[in-house]
This record gives structure tokens, sequence and C-alpha cells, in this order.
């Protein structure tokens, strides 16, 4: 790890957020154009930095399952019934795939509870700008990828990501960790 990298995210997202935040309240215009700087600029910074990194946690909003489904999801999401009506299933083939724990959340608090409960050592979060720049922030140390989600439909509903970028920031995890040998 290297200190001034550590130290540069960590004046981002203590300093300079709530800096922009307040900026933000006056600037409502600008306000989630900031929220996507600040997860623009950790994920640079992260990348910038290599982990040691033995459990990734892939973090999901509630809103990216299809809103006709019959199953909730909220806890687990293992109760998928991976029909494809939404990016669900693919997401956790993804995740069993790379061997990476995977859960949904209905909001920042839970969101909180699950990597409490977790203890990943590094979390790849799929969320819109609000909830993901505050999540970065509240894991911080944790080094966290962030992937904005897209809203066809508008915010909090029926919600999709590329699955592209999520397994970039996957395999990104992966590649530039220094895994601990256990014997």
């Amino acid at each position: 790890m290297k200190a001034w990298i550590t130290f540069l995210r960590g004046f981002t997202l203590k300093v300079y957020y709530p800096i922009l935040m307040l900026l933000g309240a006056f600037l409502r215009s600008k306000r989630t154009s900031f929220q996507a700087y600040i997860i623009k600029l950790n994920n640079s910074l992260v990348m910038q930095d290599s982990y040691k990194i033995n459990k990734i946690l892939l973090l999901l909003p509630h809103c990216i399952q299809n809103s006709k489904c019959d199953v909730r999801l909220t806890f687990d999401v293992f109760k998928c019934k991976r029909c494809g009506m939404c990016k669900i299933k693919d997401l956790i083939e993804l995740s069993e795939n790379n061997g990476i724990a995977i859960s949904i959340a209905t909001g920042g608090t839970i969101a909180r509870k699950v990597v409490k409960e977790e203890k990943p050592d590094a979390i790849v979060a799929v969320a819109c700008e609000r909830d993901l720049s505050s999540g970065i922030v509240d894991t911080y140390p944790i080094p966290v990828l962030g992937i904005l989600n897209e809203r066809p439909y508008g915010p909090c509903i029926d919600t999709t990501v590329s699955l592209e970028k999520v397994r970039h920031a996957i395999q990104w995890f992966i590649k530039n960790s220094h895994q601990d040998k256990k014997q």
C-alpha cells in the first residue's frame, strides 16, 4: 500500500467530499455532478494502489431487481429464480465464477450492516450517485470501486448496470491484490 494514496483518498473522502456536499446544498443542480466526481476520483485513487485481499464483496442496490418479480431478495440474493428479467442472475453467476460474496441492500443502513457482517477486504459497489458516494465515505478505509447504476425508468425502480464494468472491477481487485497464503 502506498501511504500517500491512502492519505489522499482519506482527505478526498473525509474533507473534500463534505466541502463539495456543502457547496452542493447551495448549488443543487451540481450536487449529483459533485457526487459522481468523488466516485470517479475515489476509483482512480483505489486503482493506483494494491491491496491485501482475501474477500471481495459485490454490493448491489435493491432497485436492480425487476419490480414485477414476486421474490423479494432483500436479505438473500440466492432466492433469485434466475429468470433473466433483470441482471441479478448474471451478477450472481459473476460472483460465483469469481468466488466472491454478493449482497443486496435496501439502503445505506443495511449496506453498512452487510459490510460490518461480511468484513470484506474490498468492495465492488453498484448504486446511484448519492448512495454510492456516501457509502464509499462510510466504508473508508476499505477500498471500494464504485459503479453507477443506469436508470432507464428513473430513480429506484428497475435500474440496471453494465456487467462489463462490474466484471472489470472484480478482475482488477483479483489481479492487483496480494493474497494471504493460509497453510
